[in-house]
């Protein structure tokens, strides 16, 4: 007797619906894999950017509070007397590193006050030309990497960190200063062969460049490189410091992998040596600069400032109340505004920006590429410590 055969696998209809069953499940799985992938891409692009952005605003800012720092008293009280308390032994017309009668100075990118549109190219150019006051040829060529549409900032002053004179020799125009060499790294503060200094009372300050140096004592010598001149002014062992002297340019340029970044120049030389530059490559990321400046109420050289700001300019309008971008209208300036866009440096899953709701940073409205890349606007206002009313 035969048995009856029984049914055996799926039918058509069967497997018609497991494959659709499949087919959904598996989009579901896909689906949460590609929005856990933009999560996590858009959380690392914030995370970067925000970093990197705290970076340079910190870098930045403790810069910019030092300008106007030369010792025991500040230039804005050293310019009121006469003749000034501040002094250098370079030349009459110094290059740019070495012109400390200027503490800060900035130059504007034209055409990207409060008010413009500033449009971000994934591609910068670099060498941009277009600025109001005109880059000095030196400082030209030290940020030769620069981007366009991006202001620059210079800054001159003393190194925070000084070191007692313990004794003077030599002669009053070509002193020889003594210290305790067990200070000799706070003096140098991270520079290997530092020439650039300044000495400094309460009276008078002094830049020059040492025509030797070694751990416990700075020698000065007329015939030195930079320097063009003696001591205008004499000093006294432990009443005086001495300083190393800072002359840095910041600014937004394009890196070696066709990014950008903040940069940092450091005009610098040894001693009896030529003047140098040492470019610092300080923050990757960073795509714009914009800075304005504010300046005391009172702006008249003659008259003494109160210490209340009351206005913020670009660097081009920048004035002494009768001409613009001179020493004594950069002496009247009291605060930095500065703002900037960073940028992830990866694709980050970001939605590109709609109108209305673009980003913006001292007035100046950014158009970025669609390029998927996360970015954002940081802006403080930095006072310049050694120029608040009193100092």
């Amino acid at each position: 007797m035969k048995r009856a055969a029984l049914q055996a696998g799926l039918s058509l209809i069967e497997l018609m619906v497991a494959l659709v069953i499949g087919s959904i499940l598996m989009l579901g799985v896909v689906q949460v894999f590609g929005a856990s992938r933009a999560t996590y891409q858009l959380s690392d692009g914030m995370s970067r950017a925000q970093e990197n952005g705290r970076f340079a605003m910190d870098f930045l800012q403790r810069d910019i509070r030092m300008a106007g720092h030369f010792g025991c008293v500040n230039d804005q009280a050293h310019a009121q007397k006469t003749p000034s308390g501040l002094s250098t032994t370079f030349a009459s017309s110094p290059h740019p590193g070495l012109d400390f009668n200027l503490s800060i100075q900035g130059f504007e990118a034209k055409g990207t006050g409060p008010g413009t549109t500033v449009t971000i190219s994934s591609a910068p150019e670099t060498g941009s030309t277009e600025f109001e006051p005109a880059l000095p040829a030196q400082v030209a060529a030290a940020t030769g990497n620069r981007i366009a549409g991006s202001d620059i900032l210079v800054l001159r002053y003393l190194a925070p960190e000084g070191v007692p004179v313990t004794a003077i020799g030599g002669s009053l125009g070509e002193p020889e200063f003594t210290f305790d060499a067990a200070r000799w790294d706070v003096l140098r503060s991270g520079v290997g062969d530092p020439g650039l200094f300044g000495v400094a009372d309460c009276l008078h300050t002094t830049l020059f460049q040492a025509s030797a140096v070694e751990p416990g004592k700075v020698t000065f010598a007329a015939g030195a490189e930079l320097n063009a001149s003696t001591f205008a002014n004499g000093y006294t062992e432990g009443q005086s410091y001495l300083h190393r002297a800072e002359s840095i340019v910041y600014y937004v340029g394009r890196n070696e992998f066709g990014g950008t970044s903040l940069y940092r120049v450091r005009f610098t030389a040894g001693p009896d040596a030529v003047l140098g530059t040492d470019r610092q490559e300080m923050v990757e990321g960073v795509e714009n600069l914009q800075l304005l400046y504010g300046q005391d109420r009172v702006v008249d050289p003659a008259k003494s400032p109160s210490g209340f700001i009351d206005r913020h300019h670009v660097a081009a309008d920048v004035t002494d109340g009768s001409a613009t971008g001179t020493a004594d209208a950069w002496r009247r300036v009291g605060s930095v505004r500065l703002g900037l866009l960073a940028a992830s440096p990866d694709r980050a899953a970001a939605p590109e920006a709609v109108e209305g709701n673009e980003l913006r940073s001292t007035g100046v409205v950014y158009s970025v590429p669609a390029d998927g890349r996360y970015r954002a606007t940081y802006q403080t206002t930095v006072a310049l410590r050694n120029r608040l009313y009193g100092n």
